[in-house]
């Protein structure tokens, strides 16, 4: 039996089984697959069909071609807050790393420091701390959820280190998150009308939690 040569980018590696959860056009669990020369340890979702996906994105298409091609479970139609019923993303407590990079709950409630704008974002990145505090494996297993996520105002007063507590989340490390660290991914807005549209990522960083031993 041929052993898998360990291979990482950044936080991740392909001995890790990986969920991602919101992909706009997939570059970044393509980025992770090209790293670790496959993909067969990776599960990459959107809460887009595969149709809006094609529609919306013009490199969508072809990412996912190239991530199957490399072995990727592709799931279209994942809602994070009600991942946890989706039989394609397998059993409870499954995962060791789930990443939701950049969350948002789209252009339509206002502007960004309102605070009912503030709100809807929050809903969305609590919805997604408690299913993947479902689907990830236990603290002293090693399982992490991670949160890719801007940290100057407005976008600091989402308080996700708060959130997190709310769900049995430690935060446990923040670490600067750098596009270049990942090579071919294109960070998308993903709102109607402009979803192949990049956004500047500015100060942002990896929120990594872990669940509370008691909760």
């Amino acid at each position: 039996m041929e052993v898998q040569e360990p291979k990482s980018i950044k936080h991740y590696n392909n001995k890790q089984k990986i969920l991602l959860v919101g992909e706009g056009d997939f570059s970044f669990s393509l980025s992770l697959a090209r790293a670790f020369g496959s993909a067969t340890n990776l599960t990459a979702t959107s809460l887009d069909s595969q149709a809006e996906l094609e529609r919306n994105y013009k490199n969508g298409k072809a990412n996912v071609e190239e991530l199957e091609r490399l072995g990727c479970n592709v799931v279209y139609g994942v809602n994070v807050h009600s991942m946890t019923t989706k039989p394609d993303l397998g059993d409870s407590t499954t995962y060791d790393r789930v990443i939701f990079n950049f969350p948002h709950a789209g252009f339509d409630y206002g502007r960004e420091h309102e605070i009912k704008t503030i709100m809807r974002h929050q809903e969305l990145v609590k919805g997604f701390m408690k299913s993947a505090r479902m689907l990830v494996k236990d603290e002293d297993k090693g399982g992490e959820i991670h949160v890719v996520h801007k940290t100057e105002y407005p976008f600091s007063e989402w308080k996700l280190k708060t959130l997190g507590e709310k769900e049995g989340l430690d935060l446990v490390s923040e670490i600067e998150f750098c596009l270049n660290h990942y090579p071919g991914y294109s960070n998308k807005r993903g709102s109607r009308g402009y979803n192949d549209s990049t956004f500047p990522v500015g100060k942002s960083s990896t929120f990594i939690f872990k669940k509370q031993f008691f909760y």
